[in-house]
């Protein structure tokens, strides 16, 4: 900021050279005066002119590199708090939100500072030089530009609020509408098999409209304040103009004075002028720069780093009344989480869709923070498990595991880089993959994954159970769903080589598929963010209660 306040000090030093010598220089013609003799004149006129253009070039340039290093810096923040915080932003925000913010928010937010800053400083740094100029030369004048200035900021402030308002609004709804379109995206094949299709086709039309209509109410706003503002700064200058002149032939006052203040006029008004045609223009990276620090801002990292030892058969963790919530919806929240689980033991989830089975999920991965209550390990208490030691302890297989475009062999070590060909070789066997490696032109180092070679749903489920069985020193499994997007024959393939893997583990399984019920040792039954029962299966089905509810709802009844 101090170096703008000098560049716009030094422009208008250029401003106030340039209005002398060229009134100097035309009073002196007018006067009789020779036009070799105003050269020198007319030499300062255009070093000043070419000087204040080579500052303006200078300050553009800086404040490029400012605008660009600073939103570099905000994309790292933001990029940091949507992988690496201790808040899942995306669950707070919506993954069309997030990924809008680091793409093309940031680059608004440049254009922004490069565009508003210098604008902010110009509009009182270049116009007090100019007006102290005119004071000296011509009080009246002065007074009529003094008297005009505070009117156009006070209708500036004015419309630049209702301007900033609809803007925001604009900008939610931009939101809104990525998220839809997100959303609808990712579930359009679920949508026309329940015939809801065209429904949110409606849905997204009226979102659109919405941001349409948001839109044109700000572009009328924008227009209407710029047009009125031009007309006051005009108006400004036309009274300096008409006084001047009626002055002038008056004789109260000589051509020079009268003929700089002439030049000047319209150089006083010029800030203000383009401060209001940019505040327009950056409005939306204004939002944009809100919404990015509102989001870095969400993070939360509250918790402090604790070391939980190696889970072993002694090894005990326990949720007190954990409580999470998502900003944007009520599926999948929880509420008065109670549990425990000890040593090597298979705990089952279970529920309807949106009762929070992969929330409860996230929090046991450390990929969310609980909002209430605390988590216990081995006698020590903490608000999220984003723990290192407790994360390096554990695998995560969740329904669509994600393929790197990678070998396959890379793919498979995911968690064991170092693996050798041999036990690399023994879990392709146990998990089923020979034939895939026996149709890849290349076999284990076969490119797959974005822009590779293409694979099922199983193969890839196939894949990460290889991940698995590569490093058995992780002694905690989590599974979210695993095996949802797969038919009835690839599941109970998959199911005899997965049920080796959860031995002598401690075993957290997510699941809308009853038979799994069979092979666990505790089983959670959640309903509406809540646990509404828990045991083993023998006591819920001999309870009779919400877990045969949901089998009878389910599939009639059989958990076998």
């Amino acid at each position: 900021m101090g170096l703008l306040l000098l560049f716009s000090l030094a422009e208008a030093a250029c401003v106030i050279a340039q209005a002398y010598c060229l009134a100097r220089a035309i009073t002196n013609l007018w006067e009789g005066g020779a036009l070799p003799d105003q050269f020198m004149l007319i030499a300062i006129f255009a070093a000043c002119f070419f000087g204040r253009q080579l500052l303006l070039f200078i300050r553009d340039n800086f404040l490029a590199r400012f605008a660009h290093e600073r939103s570099s810096e905000l994309r790292e923040e933001l990029l940091e708090g949507a992988f690496g915080s201790k808040t899942n932003l995306v669950n707070i925000h919506g993954t069309a939100a997030v990924s809008q913010a680091a793409l093309e928010g940031v680059d608004l937010v440049e254009t922004y500072l490069a565009l508003i800053l210098p604008k902010i400083i110009g509009v009182v740094a270049i116009p007090l030089p100019v007006f102290i100029a005119a004071l000296r030369l011509d009080w009246i004048s002065a007074v009529i530009l003094l008297v005009f200035y505070p009117v156009i900021i006070f209708y500036m402030i004015m419309l630049g609020r209702q301007a900033s308002a609809r803007a925001a609004a604009q900008y939610e709804t931009y939101n809104s509408l990525s998220n839809h379109f997100i959303d609808t995206l990712r579930g359009i094949e679920t949508l026309a098999v329940f015939g809801q299709s065209k429904s949110y086709g409606k849905r997204i039309f009226k979102v659109s409209e919405d941001f349409r209509t948001a839109t044109i109410n700000t572009l009328k706003t924008a227009t209407l304040s710029g047009a009125v503002l031009d007309l006051l700064a005009t108006l400004g200058v036309a009274a300096v103009s008409i006084m001047l002149g009626f002055r002038l032939i008056s004789g109260s006052i000589v051509l020079f004075p009268a003929l700089m203040v002439l030049v000047l006029s319209p150089e006083f008004f010029k800030p203000i002028r383009e401060f209001a045609g940019d505040f327009h223009e950056s409005l939306d990276g204004k939002n944009a720069l809100v919404n990015i620090t509102r989001m870095i801002a969400s993070k939360q990292e509250v918790h402090e780093e604790i070391e939980i030892a190696p889970w072993d058969e002694k090894a005990r963790i326990t949720f007190k009344d954990m409580d999470y919530s998502y900003a944007r919806t009520d599926d999948g929240a929880l509420e008065q989480i109670n549990f425990s689980a000890q040593g090597f033991t298979k705990v089952g989830i279970v529920g309807t869709s949106g009762s929070g089975k992969s929330t409860l999920v996230n929090l046991l991965g450390g990929f969310a923070q609980a909002s209430g209550g605390s988590i216990e390990v081995n006698g020590v208490q903490t608000q999220s498990l984003q723990q290192e030691s407790w994360q390096r302890q554990l695998l995560y297989i969740p329904q669509d595991p994600y393929i790197f475009h990678a070998s396959l062999r890379d793919n498979i070590r995911f968690y064991s880089p170092d693996a050798d060909e041999a036990t690399v070789a023994q879990a392709v066997d146990v998990c089923g993959l020979d034939e895939l490696v026996a149709e890849l032109p290349e076999g284990l180092d076969t490119i797959i994954g974005e822009g590779g070679r293409g694979l099922s749903g199983g193969q890839a489920q196939r894949i990460a159970f290889a991940r698995a069985l590569l490093d058995p020193a992780r002694k905690i499994l989590l599974f979210d769903e695993p095996t949802a997007h797969l038919d009835i024959e690839t599941e109970f393939e998959l199911k005899e080589r997965m049920l080796p893997l959860m031995e002598g583990k401690l075993v957290f399984f997510a699941t809308h598929r009853l038979h799994w019920l069979s092979a666990m040792d505790h089983i959670l039954v959640l309903e509406g963010g809540h646990i509404v029962e828990q045991g083993s299966l023998e006591d819920l089905l001999a309870a009779q209660g919400k877990l045969v509810d949901l089998a009878r709802a389910m599939n009639g009844g059989d958990v076998s």
